[in-house]
């Protein structure tokens, strides 16, 4: 999936830092430039930038009916 269709949706990814640290986090993606995301993880309540080499897989969070 590319990352860049995703800008508006909450996404899980799967993620490897720099120190080969891998996590899952659900973030919302606001923009993909220059190889980053800039997302907001719905978890830590933050605004956080991606490495788009370093996502490992993405899934669009589905949204069920209330």
């Amino acid at each position: 999936m590319l990352i860049e269709k995703c800008v508006g949706r909450i996404v899980d990814i799967i993620y490897q830092d720099s120190k080969g640290n891998i996590t899952k986090r659900q973030i919302s993606i606001h923009k993909v430039r220059d190889g980053k995301v800039r997302g907001f993880d719905t978890v830590k309540q933050a605004f956080r930038s991606f490495e788009v080499e370093r996502i490992l897989a993405a899934l669009p969070v589905s949204r069920r009916p209330a």
